[in-house]
């Protein structure tokens, strides 16, 4: 009987099955030092950043090659990846103090990986709807609200490829 040693991850080397479905990754990959014409996100040494040291090396080169980032690629098609609802009396009285704290996660989140944006925030019908570009960061925004205010948070995976719906709700 041989163990099964499938390795998890988003590679295919060393014929590993690849495990990440999002479609806007390249399968062939990114042309090496590139920088995103919209938010100016850096492809270096296989992964996005937002350093602007290797920003400006890039740009002071006569011509780097410019693409559009996974994640700007999201936005411009409204394709989340992660859905955070969150509702209850205690979210209006305490509104800009809650959308504040999203904005500083979302930040802390941008500066480490500039993939983890929110692609937009709704209000309506008593919620406040953020979806987000990359599915942990939603589950992260609800972790990081319910360590702050309490309330109730449910998390939930669904769908192919995974959707992560996250709900916080506290009343009063």
């Amino acid at each position: 009987m041989q163990k099964d040693v499938r390795k998890f991850g988003t590679s295919d080397k060393r014929g590993r099955n690849s495990t990440n479905a999002d479609p806007f990754l390249p399968h062939a990959g990114t042309q090496e030092s590139s920088i995103c014409t919209d938010c100016t996100a850096v492809y270096h040494q296989k992964r996005w950043s937002s350093d602007a040291d290797i920003f400006r090396q890039l740009q002071a080169h006569a011509a780097p090659h410019r693409v559009t980032c996974p994640a700007c690629q999201k936005i411009a098609a409204n394709y989340p990846e992660g859905i955070l609802t969150l509702a209850g009396d205690y979210l209006w009285k305490h509104e800009a103090e809650i959308q504040q704290i999203l904005k500083n996660v979302e930040d802390r989140a941008f500066a480490k990986n500039p993939q983890e944006r929110i692609i937009r925030m709704t209000k309506g019908d008593g919620r406040l709807t953020i979806e987000t570009t990359e599915e942990k960061l939603a589950e992260h925004l609800g972790r990081v609200l319910h360590r702050s205010h309490r309330g109730e948070l449910k998390i939930n995976w669904t769908g192919n490829p995974d959707i992560c719906r996250v709900s916080w709700e506290r009343m009063l």
